[in-house]
Formats: structure tokens, sequence, C-alpha cells
């Protein structure tokens, strides 16, 4: 299946709103809205895979079999988060080239030290701004195809405040990013200011809980972004149906209350492929009784 182009979108000038598909269950349901894109995201792919937190403790390998995944279920074009690149320059370029592989159309590489952190929470360090300039320019080299876009994601607000975020983000245009990301901006007026003096595509982060402020689609693209991702929606709407499931099933002991509704299992085998199987099996079904 063709995946839709974000070199395209982007172009056109057509705003791109990703939402984040934390799991392969997520990612067959999103299957029947026809969604362009989706976003894979570093946390959110770490805590469904491994119960973990977004502290540097997966490794590229682990990631790269869940990206795999992603890409194979989803009918959507995986935008995906690739973290400080795995490692160095040698590392980056290896990430660059397995994540094409695996179907990503867009890869984001951040510029924190490892191990890194989520975006949204406290002690984030970063690398010089050299190192970061180094990765983008390895990563722009390493794809094999020019659809393949390489956003470029600053973790230095927290350190460097807002001017030393722009600095970089505004490096990292000039060194080939394609998508500039400057992460956990804390106000409107930040954003709208990140946009007009960076002039490259950029991309905000929506992640439900965090420090940005949550815009919608028509907000975000009037202060002037060009993408966003909003990467914690499913795995926290996930996480509230299964403490909500929970709750009714102690509080009842059965899991068919109506305080808890639930998928449709004949439904839900329809998405996940079940008639696929059902066919096989009666094409190639054979009298086993007559020996």
């Amino acid at each position: 299946m063709k995946k839709t182009s974000l070199k395209s979108a982007l172009a056109s000038g057509k705003f791109v709103a990703a939402p984040g598909l934390h799991d392969m269950i997520a990612a067959v349901v999103a299957n029947t809205f026809d969604l362009p894109f989706a976003y894979a995201s570093g946390y959110w792919t770490t805590a469904s895979a491994h119960g973990l937190p977004d502290a540097g403790i997966a490794t590229y390998s682990e990631m790269l079999d869940r990206v795999t995944k992603l890409c194979r279920v989803s009918n959507a074009a995986i935008i995906a988060d690739a973290d400080t690149g795995y490692g160095g320059l040698l590392n980056v370029h290896h990430t660059v080239r397995g994540y094409e592989q695996a179907g990503v159309i867009a890869i984001q590489i951040e510029d924190q030290e490892f191990p890194k952190k989520c975006g949204h929470t406290p002690y984030r360090r970063v690398v010089p701004a050299i190192d970061m300039v180094e990765k983008i320019k390895v990563a722009c080299e390493a794809r094999s195809s020019d659809e393949t876009l390489i956003i470029a994601r600053t973790d230095a607000r927290q350190s460097e405040g807002f001017e030393g975020a722009v600095k970089r983000g505004l490096a990292y245009a000039e060194a080939g990013a394609d998508v500039v990301f400057l992460e956990s901006l804390e106000s409107t007026e930040e954003m709208r200011e990140a946009c007009r003096r960076i002039h490259a595509p950029m991309m905000a982060n929506m992640a439900d809980g965090g420090r940005t402020p949550i815009l919608s689609a028509r907000e975000l693209e009037e202060i002037g972004y060009a993408m966003a991702i909003y990467p914690s929606m499913t795995g926290l709407a996930a996480a509230q149906a299964v403490q909500t499931a929970m709750a009714a099933f102690v509080e009842h002991g059965t899991s068919q209350t109506p305080a808890q509704p639930l998928f449709d299992f004949s439904e839900f085998n329809q998405l996940i492929g079940f008639p696929e199987v059902w066919e096989f099996e009666r094409r190639w079904a054979r009298d086993r009784s007559a020996g």
C-alpha cells in the first residue's frame, strides 16, 4: 500500500496533523478513519512495549522492531521518534537507514545527551549545537530517498531558554533539517515567535499534560506551524479505559456492566484480520476424518 508523501503535503501548504499510535490495537482501530499520517512516539512506544519510562532505556533494536511493526500494521504514513539517533554519528547513519527501510517517512532526531528523557520531564541536558548539526548532516546524507524527511528537535528551552532554543532551531534548519521542532515551548507567544523567526517548516508537539499549550490544528496553522503531532492521545485514552474497566470489574465482579462499554468483539475480529484467516482455512480445508 502506497503511503502519503509528507514532503508533498508540506510543499502544498496543507497543515499536517499526526495522532500518536502507541500500539498495534490503536493502529488497527485508527485504520478505520483513513488517516494520512500517524506518529510513533518514543515515550509511548517504550511504555506500551516494555512498561518502562522514556529515559533512554529502550535500545535501537527494540525501537526499530516496534516501528517496523507499526509501519506494517498502519495504513497511515508513519513519522517516527528516533531519540538521539541512539549514539554517535555512525549510529545516526544506521538509525536513518533502518527506520527508512522499515517504512518510516520522517525521522525525528533530538539534541539531548544520552541517556535522553521525555521532553516534558525535568533534568534534560543537551549536547553542543555543533554536535547536533553534524548529526543532521549525517542523517540527511544517510537517507536513500529524498521523500524521507529529517525532523530536528531541540530540547534547549529548559537549559538555554527560549532564545537558545531558537538559535539552535535556526542552526538546524541551515544544516539541512526538513522540519524543525522546538520542544516544550511554554506559551503561545513563544510558539508564534519561533515560527516567525525560523524559516523552515515547524512542528508542534501537542503532548497532553505537557508544558506546551494544547491548541487546535486551525490555531496552530494560524500561528505558523506546518504540522503537529499528538503523541499522548491514544496512550492516555487507553490507560483511562483500562482504569475504568478495572474499577468496574472490582466493584461488580464482571466485565459486563453499563459503567464500562466494550468494543464489539465481532467488529474487532474483523479489524484484526480474522476473515482472511477463515477464508484461508475454508479454501484449504480437507476432510481429515477420511484418513
